[in-house]
């Protein structure tokens, strides 16, 4: 399923979504990958997609890059380059 990013590979191709997103607008941002493993409430198995971002923002620059270390207003990825994932800004 293309759209199911809790299951491992869904949640791999969703971290490549966001760590390239926020590199190409000159972000570090690390995400990790997070096997919940099998969830009754699921009745399936769980990877979770977590990040070092705060409230959806990047902390820091690439090191590279002297500028601000906070991204402005209209860099953020929410919802617009969730909804161009394809991810519920809801999830």
């Amino acid at each position: 399923m293309n759209g199911d990013w809790c299951t491992t590979d869904g949640a791999s191709r969703l971290k490549h979504k966001i760590e390239q997103y926020w590199r190409d607008r000159g972000y570090d941002v690390d995400v990790d990958l997070i096997d919940a493993g099998f969830v009754a409430a699921m009745r399936s198995g769980r990877t979770d997609v977590r990040s070092n971002m705060i409230n959806g923002m990047p902390t820091r620059r690439n090191v590279d890059d002297d500028a601000p270390r906070r991204p402005s207003g209209n860099a953020r990825m929410v919802p617009e380059a969730m909804a161009e994932a394809g991810v519920s800004a809801n999830h």
